[in-house]
């Protein structure tokens, strides 16, 4: 049924990405898919945010994460599944909409972290706004309890 699923992937979550991975990984199995792990930095890149930074800072984060991911995706992912790792700088919820659209997932896979009401007010949520935004079915893993 899909192609190409993309799951991104928050490193700092605790554990809960692992939860939207095990989803994303049935339907990969059932569809023979490809999985697609997207981890969004913030832009650092920016230059009010840049000037905190020494030059190659942007890179060595990226180099750092870009490992972090890939260690994630052996650790998780069983070797009779095809996968790809993406490390991008942006806004998350655009990132993630851009990076599907880019590699033809016909499937984004995401944790919902827990949030009060007012943080949903005030600030929003990268999968409700994914939801909302996306032409393509988004499967959303809710946190438990």
């Amino acid at each position: 049924m899909y192609k190409h699923v993309l799951i991104p992937v928050d490193l700092n979550d605790g554990g809960f990405s692992d939860k939207a991975l095990e989803a994303a990984i049935w339907h990969a199995e059932h569809s023979q898919a490809k999985l697609h792990l997207l981890n969004v930095l913030p832009g650092i890149h920016m230059s009010m945010v840049a000037t905190y930074f020494p030059k190659d800072a942007a890179a060595k984060m990226k180099q750092d994460v870009e490992k972090q991911l890939e260690s994630f995706a052996q650790k998780h992912i069983p070797q009779s599944i095809s996968y790809q790792t993406y490390v991008v700088e942006g806004k998350p919820y655009t990132s993630i909409l851009d990076c599907a659209k880019r590699v033809n997932a016909d499937l984004i896979v995401m944790p919902s972290h827990k949030r009060s009401k007012l943080d949903k007010v005030m600030l929003g949520s990268v999968a409700s706004k994914v939801v909302e935004n996306s032409p393509i079915n988004v499967l959303v893993i809710k946190p438990q309890g």
